[in-house]
């Protein structure tokens, strides 16, 4: 009798398993580790069209579940690091290029427009030359966010510095993945 006991003490709760298993999944897929299939070639040749890449959802803070914005902050971007933000309802892969108070400046070389932000040289068309050559520096709480592959990148010389804020995870692996 108190074989059989034993054996109904140990058996397993399925159901109980699986609900904890679909809240782990959520909570990381949430607030930890997520992937994004990339569209479009503005991160080449870090990141191709069509690549798989990992976002790190805690490396900058916490993020609001339901805003993509970081709720509770404990590191900033840093220049060089790939980012992960929203625009116009759409998630941009980028590049920090500088970071808040970083000096800027506009220079015109044999015709060509160049930001000059901290050790970059960013090229700029003309429209983007004229849109940010007011600008001195980064503004506090922002950055500059640039794509790798510049002449085919819709970036922060277009629609202005990003807020920290809005940046909601770092880039950590591409995943390659054949077309």
């Amino acid at each position: 009798m108190n074989k059989l006991l034993d054996k109904n003490k140990s058996k397993v709760n399925i159901p109980l398993c699986f609900c904890i298993g679909i809240l782990i999944a959520f909570f990381a897929k949430t607030f930890l580790l997520d992937f994004y299939k990339v569209k479009g070639s503005s991160m080449e040749e870090a990141i191709m069209d069509g690549q798989t890449i990992a976002a790190n959802k805690i490396a900058y803070g916490l993020q609001n579940p339901f805003r993509p914005e970081i709720l509770f902050s404990w590191k900033k971007p840093k220049e060089g690091d790939v980012i992960l933000y929203m625009y116009q309802n759409y998630w941009v892969v980028k590049r920090c290029a500088a970071t808040e108070g970083t000096k800027l400046e506009c220079v015109e070389e044999d015709g060509k427009y160049f930001l000059l932000a901290g050790k970059n040289k960013i090229p700029l068309t003309s429209i983007q030359f004229h849109k940010i050559r007011t600008s001195e520096k980064v503004p506090m709480g922002s950055l500059l966010a640039i794509g790798d592959n510049a002449a085919l990148s819709h970036d922060s010389r277009d629609y202005g510095f990003v807020p920290v804020k809005n940046i909601v995870a770092r880039i950590i692996l591409p995943i390659i993945v054949k077309k």
